[in-house]
């Protein structure tokens, strides 16, 4: 199975840093939406895709925009929302990398579904600062439960340190910021 992360179009959060990470739930920019419609020339889906989605603004809209009129599957997961990385103790969660509630995706993104095999936890606290023993665990069964879709490749539309994290995962390899995607980048990974 390979999987492909993407990581979301230029958000309000990074035009005047770091005062703008103060932003709750920022959109995308106009150069955001430009970049993702370039997306649909680049890695352009089909019916038979599945998309996991960052329950963030930013990520549901840029898959919104790339799967425009295309009627994959998408779902939404706290499984793939913001990761600090490197992970430092003792931070928070910044308010630009909270997660949107539950009812505020059904309302404003009434075609995805959600993903509810995550706990409730999750979906409240995302796995922004999750301990990394608990991030490995959970990420290994996240990408277990991918397999069993027996796709022959899965896209995640997801944010730079958690697409690192996973990466990082997946392969075994020590990772650094330096190998974060840029906005609409995409890496593909074998599992």
């Amino acid at each position: 199975m390979e999987i492909i992360f993407i990581r979301h179009g230029q958000g309000e959060h990074t035009l005047d840093i770091p005062k703008s990470f103060q932003i709750k739930h920022p959109s995308l920019t106009s150069n955001g939406i430009k970049q993702v419609k370039l997306l649909k020339n680049t890695l352009p889906l089909t019916n038979t895709d599945i998309i996991f989605i960052s329950p963030l603004r930013r990520t549901l809209q840029t898959a919104y925009i790339w799967s425009r009129n295309v009627d994959c599957q998408k779902i939404v997961s706290p499984l793939v929302s913001p990761r600090m990385f490197p992970l430092l103790p003792n931070k928070n969660t910044l308010p630009c990398d909270k997660l949107l509630g539950i009812e505020t995706i059904k309302k404003e993104f009434p075609t995805f579904e959600l993903d509810m095999n995550a706990s409730l936890d999750l979906w409240a606290n995302g796995i922004n600062i999750l301990p990394e023993n608990k991030f490995i665990d959970a990420g290994k069964e996240f990408i277990a439960a991918c397999k069993l879709l027996h796709k022959e490749k899965i896209y995640i539309v997801s944010h730079d340190g958690t697409i690192t994290s996973y990466r990082q995962l997946i392969s075994g390899e020590k990772l650094t910021r330096a190998d974060f995607p840029p906005e609409t980048g995409w890496v593909q990974v074998s599992c």
